[in-house]
């Protein structure tokens, strides 16, 4: 099961924002829940930004195994070939 991106059960805390007045007027003549769209929006751009984070990190890291790999060959092959050998040494 995947870790939930932060705790929802987590206890409100009040901030204060600021917004357009006209549009928070109407918003709330339509009985919009400001609050809760306030923290759909923010978790929605949290995770966004948190995918992107990950990807770079997982960019960086495939950088670095082709580095290695460029200089030192690759694990696997080397695996492979010392357990290949036809010496009988292990």
């Amino acid at each position: 099961m995947r870790d939930p991106l932060f705790e929802p059960k987590a206890a409100k805390q009040t901030v204060s924002i600021t917004l357009n007045s006209d549009l928070y007027a109407k918003s709330k003549d339509l009985g919009i829940n400001a609050s809760k769209v306030a923290e759909e929006a923010l978790a929605h751009e949290y995770s966004a930004r948190r995918s992107e984070a990950l990807r770079a990190e997982i960019r960086d890291e495939l950088a670095a195994l082709e580095s290695y790999e460029k200089q030192h060959g690759s694990f696997p092959e080397l695996v492979r070939a010392h357990y290949e050998r036809d010496d009988g040494a292990v």
